[in-house]
């Protein structure tokens, strides 16, 4: 009974009006009042700071400034191997597979279209209908950075309006077509291997959506679809290495990765409900 009320809450309140608050309210230098959030935050959800660069939660002037934290020199190892994939983000694995009659499972009970994900991008989908997914979920505890699982040329970013549901278990669980509804930002890659997409998604207080090459992308949540291009070289170009950050989340969420079909293999090591860590196995290139 109480799962159903946290679900049906999630369609009657005013979520855009949420998140705006929440995002102006992080982004203010308050002082005391400041601390006391960072450090009782830090404190509910049991948040890791000897990991941090800054491990005192008094050191930071804003919430946001705290919640994308870097992390120490050395504190996520990437792997090295050339054909070996890293995992962008810490988190837990929601669900990965494949992408089966170009749909992707969102939960027990629940798939949704890979045209309603990307957009009705038919270019886009063409790449990925028979490939594979994975999709990990950031706890209010993680590290909120994103990073490359492998080297990449940008291609296309695409910004998707959408609904701002909360993106947690719970919700993933109960609210059809969770990740193709909200509000996302889709980045295409090319790579050594074939093309990849890297989504990060919105959700229900995520205040913020940055990319390393763009910065901020949302707020303003103007309602509109924007699509950007970029060249393979020369000016303008955005080139990123294995490891390297690419996006961050204030507050929030969930990422997205696409692969087309034949070109990598999971690590078996990853399942529903995995803990990831940023820089591990995610998958092998094939041959």
């Amino acid at each position: 009974m109480l799962d159903r009320i946290k679900v049906q809450l999630q369609y009657l309140l005013p979520k855009q009006g949420l998140t705006q608050l929440a995002g102006w309210g992080a982004s203010k230098q308050a002082g005391w009042l400041t601390r006391l959030v960072v450090k009782g935050f830090a404190k509910y959800y049991r948040v890791d700071m000897q990991e941090a660069q800054q491990p005192d939660p008094e050191s930071y002037a804003t919430f946001n400034d705290f919640f994308v934290r870097p992390l120490k020199e050395g504190a996520r190892p990437i792997v090295e191997g050339e054909r070996q994939l890293a995992l962008p983000a810490d988190g837990a694995v929601s669900q990965l597979g494949a992408i089966t009659e170009g749909k992707l499972l969102q939960a027990k009970g629940h798939d949704y279209t890979l045209e309603a994900l990307l957009a009705c991008n038919m270019p886009m989908v063409e790449k990925f209908r028979n490939g594979q997914f994975a999709t990990i979920y950031l706890s209010p505890r993680d590290y909120h950075r994103v990073h490359m699982p492998c080297n990449g040329v940008l291609r296309e970013m695409l910004y998707v309006p959408g609904d701002l549901f909360s993106v947690n278990p719970l919700t993933a669980e109960n609210v059809p077509n969770l990740f193709a509804r909200n509000e996302r930002v889709i980045c295409l890659f090319d790579t050594d291997f074939g093309p990849m997409v890297q989504i990060l998604v919105g959700a229900t207080i995520v205040g913020s959506i940055e990319t390393v090459w763009a910065g901020t992308i949302t707020p303003p949540r103007q309602g509109v679809l924007q699509r950007w291009t970029y060249p393979t070289e020369g000016e303008g170009s955005v080139i990123l290495k294995k490891g390297d950050e690419m996006g961050r989340f204030k507050l929030g969420s969930t990422v997205i990765n696409l692969f087309a079909e034949n070109s990598i293999t999971f690590s078996p090591a990853l399942q529903c409900k995995t803990p990831t860590r940023m820089g591990e196995l995610f998958a092998e290139a094939r041959e």
